[in-house]
């Protein structure tokens, strides 16, 4: 970001999406159920690489243009332990989504879940990490601005403010775009928008122990109970369009590929070793 832009009064309200996922670097045998669903009990919980930039993304404009971050995730009471990270890197505020009725949410219905919590903030910007490494799907960012009615910029790699308008960098496969887009919008990042900072050791201290309670009208407590917690009820979310219910995808079935090595032959690089390769593989039907 550059400093030669501006923002503008009061500063921006920033939401940041964030997810706890299985480290799929670390799959086994058993990293996957019977049908189809990920065994995540199986495999360690981490924060979602790409969602950490996105977290970063929101505290830079927090940093140098004024305003709030907020970082919601969705999932088990687990999940607070990627929510106390936010907070010991500068977010302002965090909430848990749980709620039985989400269980087994695809896509689809992730994000008119995250899409009923986002609303509740009224938020000028929202990040998203342009993936998470256990569905690889990227449609979950793009999917909650479609339900809000934000203007989606996926594949960010650099931001400055100029008031109402974000100037974003974006990679576009063949090269790079600036687009000027007037707010509110949602963003996708990826992880040239730069690494997550430190933690802040006086925040540590002060939230390492943040959970979220059991119950309490979603807004965060001091103390131990810094996370806040909302119900599908409480986003105003419909049950009909939570987890399975919400959920149109269906795996059909799971391959494991292998790939073995097998016998192998030199050839020399030469006329010669080629032409003898060519006649080979003719011989053998290969070509020809």
């Amino acid at each position: 970001m550059n400093a030669k832009t501006k923002g503008r009064e009061g500063g921006y309200r920033c939401v940041v999406c964030i997810k706890q996922v299985p480290d799929t670097k670390k799959v086994t045998g058993e990293a996957m159920k019977a049908d189809g669903t990920i065994n995540r009990a199986a495999l360690p919980a981490i924060f979602n690489p790409e969602d950490r930039n996105a977290l970063e993304a929101a505290l830079r404009v927090k940093e140098m243009y004024g305003g709030t971050v907020t970082a919601i995730a969705m999932g088990l009471p687990a999940a607070c332990a990627i929510l106390r990270e936010a907070l010991m890197c500068g977010a302002d505020e965090a909430y848990l989504v749980t709620d039985r009725k989400a269980a087994g949410s695809d896509t689809l219905a992730t994000s008119y879940i995250l899409s009923c919590a986002v609303k509740k903030f009224n938020p000028d910007m929202v990040f998203c990490g342009r993936q998470a490494i256990d569905g690889d799907t990227a449609q979950t960012g793009p999917q909650i601005a479609e339900k809000l009615d934000f203007a989606a910029i996926t594949y960010l790699e650099g931001l400055e403010m100029d008031g109402d308008f974000a100037i974003a960098t974006r990679d576009i496969g063949t090269g790079i775009e600036t687009d000027r887009v007037k707010l509110p919008a949602l963003f996708t990042v990826t992880e040239k928008f730069g690494e997550l900072r430190p933690f802040d050791m006086r925040r540590v201290m002060k939230y390492k122990k943040a959970k979220a309670p059991v119950e309490n009208g979603g807004a965060p407590l001091e103390g131990d109970l810094a996370i806040g917690q909302l119900s599908c009820d409480d986003i105003g979310a419909e049950a009909d369009r939570c987890g399975f219910a919400g959920s149109p995808t269906n795996v059909n079935k799971i391959v494991s590929v292998v790939l073995a090595g097998g016998d192998y032959k030199e050839v020399e690089a030469t006329d010669e070793g080629v032409k003898g390769l060519v006649e080979e593989l003719v011989a053998d039907h290969t070509i020809g």
